[in-house]
C-alpha cells in the first residue's frame, strides 16, 4: 500500500511562478530564513525520529531543515504541485546523500497518505492561498491527535532607518503587487485566528524580524533586488512600475 499523490489542480495564480531565477532565489532567501525556520521548528516540538509532512516545499529548503531535526530514524516527505521546483529538490536530496527525505506532486489538502504524520509543517505557504483556513481544515486529519502544526508565515513591516528613499520604494512596490495578486502580506498575525477557525487550540506564536544595516545589509539588498526581478512582469503589468525597454 503506497501513499496516493493526485495531479495537482491547476486553479488559481502564484505571482513569484517559478522560473529558473525564482528558484535560484528561493535558495538565496532560504539562507536569510532558514535560522529562524529552525529555531520556530524546535520550540514547535519538531525532534528526533517524527514523521513529518513539509507544505509546499518548493526547492526543499524547509524539508532539509527538518530532516535534520528528525534525524535517520525520521521521515520527511516534502510536497509541492511544480514538478520543475521538486526536480531541484530531489537533486539536491541526492547530493546530500539523504535518505530520510522525499518529494511528491501534488496537493496537500487533497491527497490521501498511507500513514498519518507527527507533525505539519510548511514556511510562506498560507499567504498565497485563497482561502487559507480551509486548506488548513483539509490538513488536520493528516496529523496524529496531539501532533504538531507549526507554519512560519510573513508579517511584512519592511521600512528604513534612517530613512532611505530608494529601499523604502522597493518594499511598496513589491507589498502592492503582491496586495493585487491577492497575496497576503500580513498571514503571520492572521495565524491565531485561523488556527481557532478550523477549531485547533490556541497556537503559541513568536515574532522574530531580519534587521540590517551598512555593510552587513548586502543580503537583505540582494533578497529585495532578486525579489522585484522575479516579479518584475507582474509590477509592469499592474502599472506599478512602468515598463523601460532598451533601445538597439
Amino acid at each position: 500500500m503506497t501513499d496516493s499523490y493526485p495531479k495537482p489542480s491547476q486553479s488559481g495564480t502564484y505571482v513569484l511562478g517559478h522560473s529558473d531565477r525564482e528558484l535560484d532565489r528561493l535558495s538565496a532567501q532560504a539562507r536569510l530564513l532558514n535560522p529562524i525556520t529552525t529555531r520556530f521548528l524546535r520550540e514547535a516540538g519538531i525532534v528526533r525520529g517524527m514523521r513529518v509532512l513539509d507544505v509546499g516545499t518548493g526547492v526543499g529548503d524547509v524539508s532539509f531543515v527538518a530532516a535534520d531535526l528528525v534525524g535517520d530514524k525520521g521521515e520527511v516527505i516534502g510536497v509541492d504541485r511544480e514538478p520543475t521546483a521538486l526536480a531541484v529538490a530531489r537533486s539536491r536530496a541526492n547530493a546530500a546523500s539523504l535518505t530520510n527525505v522525499s518529494f511528491c506532486e501534488g496537493d496537500p489538502s487533497e491527497m490521501a497518505f498511507e500513514q498519518p504524520f507527527d507533525a505539519i509543517i510548511g514556511r510562506y505557504v498560507l499567504l498565497f492561498q485563497k482561502n487559507p483556513t480551509q486548506m488548513l481544515q483539509k490538513l488536520v486529519p493528516h496529523v496524529k491527535l496531539g501532533g504538531v502544526i507549526a507554519f512560519h508565515e510573513p508579517n511584512v513591516v519592511a521600512h528604513s532607518y534612517p530613512v532611505s528613499p530608494m529601499w523604502d520604494r522597493c518594499c511598496q512596490w513589491v507589498a502592492e503587487t503582491f496586495r493585487q495578486n491577492s497575496t497576503e502580506m500580513q498571514m503571520g498575525s492572521k495565524l491565531f485566528s485561523t488556527f481557532l477557525a478550523v477549531g485547533l487550540p490556541p497556537p503559541e506564536v513568536r515574532v522574530e524580524a531580519i534587521l540590517r544595516g551598512g555593510a552587513n545589509s548586502d543580503d537583505l539588498v540582494n533578497w529585495i533586488v532578486g525579489l522585484i526581478g522575479t516579479i518584475l512582469p507582474s509590477m509592469e503589468r499592474l502599472g506599478i512600475v512602468a515598463a523601460h525597454r532598451c533601445r538597439p
